[in-house]
């Protein structure tokens, strides 16, 4: 069990814990830098859509219907729906925050990966720690994902003409972030059946041609096998 001790600075607890995301949020933000500036935007606008905007893949969408001239009532509904899953998120995580007001002031930084990351590790501390662990956390990975696009806008170009792989590897570091941060999960038999689950679903649903709905299908399905099986009997000698 973690002891009490280990938190005696929640902040810098938190700016540690959330380095590793710098990994795969810089390179992302470089890439979405790079794809606002080709879609039209200017360097501050693109900066300016990762500071307010800040939500990753619906950062992409958004420049690209922009780009094509979609309407801005539909460009705004498409975003908001992209992100409906916070209205699951929020609750999730302000259950450990004890009911602190701050914690309005700073859904704006919970993204999934801050998600999932809390969820993980604000259990294990004493609730004078949370806040702080939580707020240095989100502000670093926010404060990555803006240098990031600031990179990609002002320099992007230039980095993916002289090194060419860049550009090939780019795609690929949320991904695997994501898988980082998902394989400890798979500590016992529910978390590693709801998980398989989930993925092989979203993989099958790509392939037979709905790409669009493979994430949002196979997170109700793996989230429908959790509750299906969290209360039947574990059997013995299975990791808690």
């Amino acid at each position: 069990m973690t002891s009490t001790t280990a938190w005696d600075s929640p902040w810098q607890q938190g700016l540690k814990d959330a380095m590793p995301l710098l990994g795969g949020y810089i390179p992302v933000a470089i890439s979405f830098g790079l794809i606002s500036l080709q879609a039209g935007f200017n360097v501050w606008e693109t900066i300016l859509i990762s500071t307010v905007i800040y939500a990753g893949s619906s950062q992409f969408l958004f420049v690209a219907m922009v780009a094509s001239g979609a309407p801005l009532w539909f460009v705004v509904i498409m975003t908001l729906l992209i992100n409906a899953r916070h209205v699951v998120y929020g609750p999730n995580i302000a259950q450990f925050l004890d009911g602190d007001k701050r914690w309005l002031g700073l859904m704006h930084g919970l993204t999934d990966q801050i998600f999932a990351l809390a969820h993980t590790r604000l259990p294990q501390m004493p609730s004078e720690a949370r806040m702080g662990w939580y707020t240095a956390a989100a502000t670093l990975a926010w404060f990555s994902w803006i240098g990031g696009t600031a990179l990609g806008a002002f320099a992007g170009g230039e980095l993916t003409s002289r090194w060419p792989v860049i550009g090939e590897v780019l795609p690929f570091a949320l991904p695997a972030l994501f898988f980082v941060l998902v394989i400890p999960r798979c500590n016992n038999l529910l978390w590693t059946v709801t998980l398989g689950t989930a993925a092989v679903l979203a993989l099958v649903i790509k392939l037979i041609g709905y790409p669009n709905g493979a994430i949002p299908l196979a997170a109700l399905c793996g989230a429908a096998v959790f509750y299906a099986l969290k209360d039947r009997p574990v059997p013995k000698g299975d990791a808690q």
